[in-house]
């Protein structure tokens, strides 16, 4: 654990049941980061799309900050319940970003990351080149990041697995964000889930503060 990440877990001011969700959403932040600038870089990106992209990676989930009761809660929920308040959080990492002065391209892409290439994804079924380049890359990331993190529900899957199920899905995804993804994850640049979450950077650390201004919110 990071000494920053260390210093909020131990703040007194941010209640205890949300602070392993606080926990879970940051360093599922520094994973799906960390493996989209990896993506951007193999595809020849400029350094500011992918500074842009780091920060959008970081950032793109921390709209379920403001869905924590709904979202994680144990009380028996109908599915279709549940997954409407689940798809609300992408509206509220936007908000939130929008607020604290976050740029166009930076808010689109927290926006659309769960749209799917075919067109069924949410919030607005976008399809194809219409969803944001950024986006593209950041819903192949959180996809295999979430699945190579354990779940309350499940244990997380090996990369063998989690390619597999990803597979599976293929038409949700930029075929050529795909391809670049299979191609990291067999040309010796990715290193592990483990290694993708230990390796923070300094500006990472700085959307670190946005986690914890809206934890105390």
């Amino acid at each position: 654990m990071t000494d920053y990440i260390k210093r909020i877990m131990e703040n007194d001011t941010i209640p205890d049941h949300l602070k392993k969700v606080l926990h879970d959403e940051m360093y599922h932040g520094i994973e799906v980061s960390n493996l989209s600038v990896m993506l951007a870089e193999e595809m020849g990106e400029s350094p500011a799309f992918c500074r842009d992209l780091e920060i959008a990676g970081m950032l793109h989930d921390i709209g379920k900050l403001k869905l924590i009761d709904y979202i994680f809660s144990e009380e028996d929920t109908l599915v279709i319940e549940h997954m409407k308040y689940v798809r609300q959080h992408s509206l509220y990492s936007y908000k939130i970003l929008r607020e604290a002065g976050y740029p166009d391209n930076i808010l689109r892409a927290v926006f659309y990351h769960h749209e799917n290439y075919d067109g069924s994804g949410y919030p607005d079924n976008l399809r194809g080149g219409n969803i944001p380049w950024m986006a593209r890359i950041l819903r192949t990331c959180d996809v295999f990041a979430a699945l190579t993190s354990n779940r309350s529900y499940r244990k997380a899957f090996d990369t063998k697995q989690a390619v597999e199920i990803m597979i599976e899905e293929v038409s949700n995804y930029d075929m050529k964000v795909f391809l670049t993804f299979q191609r990291i994850l067999h040309n010796g640049k990715f290193k592990g889930i483990q290694e993708l979450r230990r390796n923070i950077s300094p500006l990472q650390k700085e959307q670190l503060m946005l986690f914890e201004k809206e934890a105390l919110n």
